[in-house]
């Protein structure tokens, strides 16, 4: 097994980040009292299936 080298490390790294949903509490902040799923309001929605990464 090859290890891999940091800078590519850090780069998959912030790419898994952006997988993630957005906090709870920034729905309220948002949307008032609508209910709404925090998935809608991430930055960058990117999934290991659908699009792949240049890193």
């Amino acid at each position: 097994m090859s290890k891999k080298p940091l800078a590519k490390k850090l780069r998959l790294g912030k790419k898994s980040s952006q997988t993630r949903w957005a906090p709870f509490w920034t729905v309220a902040k948002i949307y008032r009292r609508n209910r709404v799923h925090p998935g809608r309001h991430t930055y960058v929605k990117r999934s290991w299936r659908r699009t792949r990464t240049k890193s």
